[in-house]
C-alpha cells in the first residue's frame, strides 16, 4: 500500500474493502494519473473475480518461516521452484493488531495464515493456468485494438485485489485482509504498539 495516504487509525474500518482495493490500485506504479472512476471498475471486476473463484489448492510447497517483520511480508510466492513462504513472525503481530483494534469477529483465531495462504495459492493459480487470462477479460481493459480485435490488457495490482478478495471469501473473513494489511501500515506510520510494532504491509507479494 505504499505510495498512498493512510487514514488515521479509527477511521480505517470506515472504508469498504472496495475501498482499499481502489487505494491499492491508485498506489500502484502506472496507475498515478488513471481516472478514479476507472481504478474502482477494476476494482470492483478484479473483486468479483476473486470472489466468484473455485476453491484452489496450493500447488506449491508450503515454508513457514522467520524474518517476514525485517522484510514487511506477511506471505510470499516465488515460482523457482514453485514456494509459498509464510512468515510466522508477521503472520503473530498480525493476530494481536486483530485482538487490539477489536477485529476479532472479522477475523477469526488463525485466520491470518490460513487468508495468507489462500492468497499466494491463487497467484499460483494465476501463474501456471488459463485463469490470467479469464482475469483480464473480466476487466475489461483492451492493450491493442484493430477494427473488431481486442487484446486484453494487464491491469497491474488487479492480482492482488482478486487474491484477497478470493482469501475473504474461501476463509469466511468479514473484511477482506486489504483492511488487515491498511492497519499494519497505520500501525507503523504512527508508531502505535499492539504488543510490537507491525511492519509496512507488503503481504503476498509475489517474487518470481
Amino acid at each position: 500500500m505504499s505510495g498512498s495516504q493512510v487514514p488515521v487509525a479509527a477511521d480505517l474500518a470506515a472504508t469498504d474493502d472496495i475501498g482499499w482495493a481502489v487505494r491499492l490500485l491508485a498506489a500502484t506504479p502506472t496507475h498515478e494519473h488513471r481516472d478514479p472512476e476507472l481504478l474502482r471498475r477494476w476494482a470492483r471486476a478484479a473483486d468479483a473475480f476473486g470472489s466468484a473463484l473455485a476453491p484452489v489448492a496450493c500447488r506449491a510447497r508450503i515454508v513457514d518461516r522467520d524474518g517476514g517483520l525485517e522484510l514487511g511480508l506477511l506471505a510470499r510466492y516465488t515460482s523457482r521452484p514453485p514456494t509459498v513462504e509464510l512468515y510466522t513472525d508477521t503472520i503473530e503481530r498480525a493476530e494481536r493488531v486483530v485482538d487490539a483494534r477489536g477485529w476479532r469477529d472479522w477475523y477469526p483465531p488463525g485466520s491470518v495464515r490460513a487468508a495468507a495462504l489462500a492468497h499466494e495459492a491463487v497467484h499460483v493459480h494465476l501463474h501456471h493456468g488459463p485463469a490470467k487470462a479469464a482475469l483480464k477479460r473480466a476487466l475489461g481493459h483492451s492493450a491493442l485494438r484493430l477494427g473488431r480485435l481486442r487484446v486484453p490488457g494487464h491491469v497491474a495490482g488487479a492480482e492482488e485485489v482478486a487474491a484477497h478478495a478470493y482469501a475473504r471469501t474461501v476463509c469466511g473473513l468479514g473484511r477482506s485482509p486489504l483492511l488487515l494489511t491498511a492497519a499494519l501500515a497505520a500501525e507503523t506510520e504512527s508508531g502505535t504498539d499492539p504488543g510490537t510494532t507491525p511492519p509496512p504491509a507488503r503481504d503476498a507479494r509475489r517474487e518470481n
